[in-house]
């Protein structure tokens, strides 16, 4: 396979991303996956399972229905973009991070004629596509624990990959400013279970307080949910769900430049 060379990939400073070599790079991903799937499917089938044991049969036996769904219709959505959110930031930024700091596979990529933008863009890509299982997975659960879910549930997948294409590159983002391993907790904890949590996931956003709603708001994950729940269940207000989908995609466009200009600072002196 080969692809058009530019002199300023030596440094990786180029913004110019060719599909070809954003097609290797998918390539690769998928060679080394082929070894490890049995283990994210695993983890894929058993965490919606218990969500939906916790949540569902737990408080489902308290809440009756929410926003018109029944609890368990509400939460398999939230369900499915916890997924999203966990198999797309988490491999992005842990494998990122172990990438470039301590097995030098970057330094390997960058010598070749690759640019940060086509290494950021090959490997987001890839999570964004892998989660598509994780997603269908997730879907199928829910399926089997009673959710009857409306023809649009097809689009899933289409989302799952939107979505978690900003993800991952939100992911290298943070994995691209960590200097120690230690330095995972920071984002752990202030970014992705805030996150997951205010992101009308598990419960409407309505309620929180003031400050909490506005970081619910602002959150891409509580985007994603309501595209999600508004394919799977119909659409209620087409506005909105547009007003989401823009957010989606915004955030996509935001997370990839910003991934592209931290990653370039951490991979080139």
């Amino acid at each position: 396979m080969t692809a058009a060379f530019h002199p300023d990939k030596i440094r990786g400073t180029s913004w110019i991303v060719n599909a070809e070599v954003v097609a290797a790079l998918v390539f690769r991903e998928w060679r080394v996956f082929r070894h490890v799937w049995a283990s994210v499917a695993f983890g894929s089938l058993l965490e919606p399972v218990t969500y939906f044991v916790a949540f569902g049969y737990g408080y489902g036996a308290l809440v009756s229905e929410l926003a018109g769904l029944s609890y368990l219709e509400f939460i398999a959505t939230g369900t499915i973009a916890i997924g999203v959110l966990f198999s797309s930031i988490f491999p992005a930024l842990i494998n990122g991070y172990v990438r470039r700091r301590i097995q030098g596979l970057y330094d390997g990529l960058l010598s070749a004629p690759v640019s940060v933008a086509e290494l950021l863009t090959g490997e987001s890509l890839w999570y964004a596509l892998r989660v598509t299982m994780v997603a269908l997975i997730t879907t199928v659960v829910a399926m089997l624990f009673g959710v009857r879910f409306g023809a649009g549930v097809l689009l899933v997948p289409v989302i799952a990959i939107v979505a978690g294409f900003g993800f991952a590159c939100a992911g290298a983002a943070f994995g691209a400013v960590m200097r120690s391993a230690h330095q995972f907790d920071f984002v752990i904890v202030g970014v992705i279970v805030p996150m997951f949590i205010c992101a009308g996931t598990f419960f409407p956003i309505d309620n929180l307080p003031a400050a909490l709603y506005f970081v619910a708001r602002v959150n891409p994950l509580y985007h994603c949910v309501e595209v999600l729940r508004a394919a799977a269940f119909g659409v209620t207000d087409a506005g909105a769900t547009l007003g989401h989908i823009a957010v989606v995609v915004a955030f996509d466009g935001i997370a990839w430049i910003t991934g592209v200009l931290l990653f370039r600072d951490a991979v080139i002196d």
